[in-house]
């Protein structure tokens, strides 16, 4: 199995790229992050899924080795498979798809192209608890306390005019720093807007 790749682009189309690595041309099916990180410097290294199937052995590359680790989690949801998973990656980042999970918020995984409402109910009830008790992103950072006070901050920023995006990544990035009380993130929170 690949689990790592380290080369020079050769070409790339839409989502996928030919990487050379030692004289070896690996096409890749990437996540956006990644995709646009390899074109910008025309080189890289990527954390790779390989999905063997009976039509072939496809590789999926990811930007880090924590956008890896949730994949991984994504294509265990019944129904959801690597392009699927790539698809949900290029779409929404890390914290963005780990705060709609942890909120349960189904429009905002419903806004990625081709994912469904069921489907998207399917992610959130099954990976829900397991990303607040498995360290999915790893140990540097702090996945959401809990999914009601999440909400309660992103709503209190959103009565104050901020936009939920900015409200959500705010509330994220306040845990990041170690705050879990509700009055200590949304104060962070105003303070730290983006």
């Amino acid at each position: 199995m690949i689990g790592y790749l380290n080369g020079k682009v050769l070409s790339f189309d839409e989502n996928v790229v030919i990487i050379n690595v030692n004289g070896v041309g690996y096409e890749v099916t990437c996540s956006g992050t990644l995709m646009n990180k390899l074109i910008k410097d025309g080189e890289g290294e990527l954390f790779v899924y390989t999905a063997v199937r009976e039509d072939g052995i496809f590789l999926y590359g990811l930007n880090t080795a924590e956008e890896k680790k949730l994949f991984m989690q994504l294509i265990t949801v019944n129904g959801l498979g690597p392009k699927m998973g790539i698809t949900v990656l290029s779409q929404l980042s890390v914290n963005e798809l780990i705060s709609a999970i942890a909120t349960s918020d189904v429009k905002k995984l419903c806004t990625v192209k081709g994912l469904g409402k069921k489907t998207a109910e399917r992610i959130i009830l099954e990976l829900g608890e397991k990303l607040v008790t498995d360290s999915v992103i790893g140990a540097e950072k702090t996945l959401p306390v809990s999914a009601k006070a999440n909400q309660d901050a992103v709503d209190a920023l959103m009565s104050l005019g901020f936009k939920k995006t900015e409200s959500e990544n705010a509330v994220i990035k306040a845990q990041e720093n170690g705050l879990t009380g509700l009055e200590e993130i949304i104060a962070y929170a105003i303070r730290n807007v983006k």
